[in-house]
């Protein structure tokens, strides 16, 4: 794939897991990197240390995308810091489980603001500035498509954001940009080690969480965030090009 040298891309929840894989990918192929976070400060200056020591151009932004105006103002950051944007990667998200009777209307308005407002919003800001041929990434999960218990409210956040990626696709591609979703299965991240375990259905409680994933995926095993980040790259390359509206699965060949 062509070098992103001249580039400037904003990845939102881009200091840990899938994000962090992400923006040391695009960093690495030329790409200069605005990356958001919305808590961890020392792993976001880490990370920028990191990659600034390799010659890399990386700005940060701490930002809830989920509160009104912030994808906004991240957008107008990276604008100032870098004098443009031509790729967005919406990664932030937060995991939610919870028995049907146990949810509430504060659950549903959480877990909304940032699975699918916070990307919506997002997308609307990167759109707003970006040229022809614009990159927008958002995320879903496989959680979109199988059924856990428990995972109502999550898993519909996820297939909102499919059904965003497609139907944003006919009015950006008007303008020459292209939108798209990740579909990630199991990866081996923090967030996956902390609720690994509330996928697990009780009839394989006592199964390990991994032997599970082992055994559900054609490719046998967890994926890396680097795998996930590959997929990232391809979806805001010039390879990709004629790819809009679309859900990558991610997920190894799951079953």
């Amino acid at each position: 794939m062509q070098s992103l040298t001249g580039r400037t891309a904003l990845v939102t929840g881009g200091s840990r897991g899938i994000g962090a894989a992400v923006v040391r990918r695009l960093a690495a192929d030329g790409a200069a990197v605005m990356v958001n976070y919305r808590s961890d400060e020392a792993a976001a200056r880490s990370l920028a240390d990191e990659l600034t020591a390799s010659g890399a151009r990386v700005a940060l932004a701490r930002a809830d995308v989920s509160e009104p105006g912030a994808p906004q103002r991240l957008v107008a950051e990276t604008v100032a810091a870098f004098g443009r944007l031509d790729i967005a990667v919406s990664n932030a998200g937060i995991e939610h489980f919870g028995a049907l009777e146990t949810l509430t209307e504060q659950d549903f308005q959480r877990v909304f603001s940032v699975n699918v407002a916070g990307q919506l919003f997002t997308a609307q800001a990167a759109a707003a500035v970006m040229e022809a041929g614009g990159r927008i990434v958002l995320t879903s999960s496989v959680s979109a498509r199988i059924g856990v218990r428990h995972h109502a409210l999550y898993a519909a956040s996820k297939a909102a954001v499919r059904a965003l990626a497609l139907n944003l696709a006919p009015e950006l591609g008007e303008r020459g940009i292209t939108i798209n979703a990740i579909a990630p299965g199991g990866t081996r991240t923090d967030m996956a080690a902390e609720h690994a375990a509330r996928y697990t259905p009780a009839s394989l409680a006592d199964v390990a969480p991994g032997d599970i994933v082992r055994g559900m995926t054609s490719a046998g095993r967890w994926a890396e965030p680097e795998e996930v980040a590959a997929a990232v790259r391809f979806l805001v390359s010039d390879d990709a090009s004629y790819v809009s509206g679309s859900t990558l699965a991610v997920d190894g060949g799951w079953m």
